[in-house]
């Protein structure tokens, strides 16, 4: 593994806790509609995964999918976080031009191919991003970041067999923050660790703290080394926890104040400042200062473009639905049968 810049993953992940933190507020003043899943707790897991993934070939090698907690994957992946913002916005320059919202952030220029509303959808979709970098053979690989409570899904068990059967280039990276929406993973899993499920399909798996992000960086090497090598899939799972409700209508009273309060002491953002702090490479007044730069930054930059972007054209309401350039191969046979006209 390359030298780490500690101070770097640390801003970063400041970054995507006050983009959270931002987002949270604007759905409380009514500028950002439907659903949200927010990220703050868990920043080690994607920035330290992806941190690793991006370490040989850079930012939009690889293929990165996800489920609809999203925001913070996406702009690791190499998503702008202004058109992120506005996406959540739901306005004309967000990521999906503003058709898709918090759960359904995609970007293919970077090859971040979506987050998914549907519990366990991502499965079979990064088996086929895999096969394809399989086929395609120049040494690219697909990532697919899910929780735990996706594991009880069909998609899972189709998704680990054949992606074990044919050798498949996929890092599956388990985020067990314990709970499915309100449920305990004990009420709802048999296996409660996760990674043990993975011997049945033959995965190589491993299970890690999530909250340290140079342990992340750790664990994620050999998986991302096994999978580039073309062994086959590999299953990480990292112990976490997200600090605020599954969704914004989300009271958490399914959680005690004890065991929230226990978890923060385990805070991704604190466990790194302290160690650079107790390293001598980054005073309290640093760290200070870089927060306060990165909440300038969000506000001036961030919010200012989603709040100042346009709202998409109500004219504009079914574009995207259908192609607009559509392949003759299927298009003239579904119109000779009678279907829908195009255009």
């Amino acid at each position: 593994m390359k030298k780490i810049d500690r101070k770097r993953l640390l801003r970063e992940m400041v970054f995507f806790r006050r983009f959270e933190d931002r987002a949270f507020e604007a759905y409380m003043e009514r500028k950002i509609g439907g659903f949200l899943h927010l990220y703050s707790g868990q920043e080690a897991v994607a920035t330290g995964v992806l941190e690793v993934v991006q370490a040989e070939h850079g930012v939009g090698f690889d293929y990165v999918i996800t489920g609809y907690r999203d925001h913070i994957h996406a702009i690791k992946a190499g998503a702008p976080a202004q058109e992120v913002m506005a996406e959540l916005y739901g306005k004309e320059t967000g990521s999906s031009k503003g058709r898709g919202g918090s759960m359904h952030i995609f970007d293919p220029s970077v090859r971040f191919m979506g987050g998914y509303a549907l519990v366990g959808q991502p499965f079979p979709l990064a088996a086929g991003l895999a096969l394809a970098c399989k086929h395609q053979n120049e040494g690219r690989i697909a990532v697919c970041f899910l929780g735990e409570g996706a594991n009880n899904q069909g998609t899972f068990h189709e998704t680990m067999n054949m992606a074990s059967l044919w050798k498949l280039p996929v890092l599956f990276v388990c985020e067990n923050n314990r709970y499915a929406i309100g449920t305990a993973i004990q009420r709802s899993t048999a296996v409660i660790d996760q990674y043990k499920r993975l011997e049945a399909y033959n995965i190589p798996a491993s299970q890690h703290l999530g909250q340290d992000i140079e342990v992340v960086m750790e664990a994620a090497q050999p998986a991302v080394d096994h999978v580039r090598s073309g062994a086959g899939p590999y299953f990480l799972e990292f112990l976490t926890y997200r600090y605020r409700g599954h969704s914004m209508s989300d009271a958490g009273a399914y959680r005690s104040k004890e065991e929230v309060a226990e978890w923060k002491q385990q805070d991704p953002l604190q466990i790194l400042a302290k160690r650079l702090i107790e390293a001598g490479e980054l005073t309290e007044e640093e760290f200070k200062a870089m927060e306060q730069a990165v909440q300038d930054e969000i506000d001036n930059d961030i919010i200012k473009f989603a709040e100042e972007s346009p709202e998409p054209k109500v004219a504009d309401l079914t574009k995207y639905v259908l192609d607009d350039n559509p392949d003759p191969r299927w298009i003239g046979p579904l119109q000779a049968q009678g279907g829908r006209q195009h255009g």
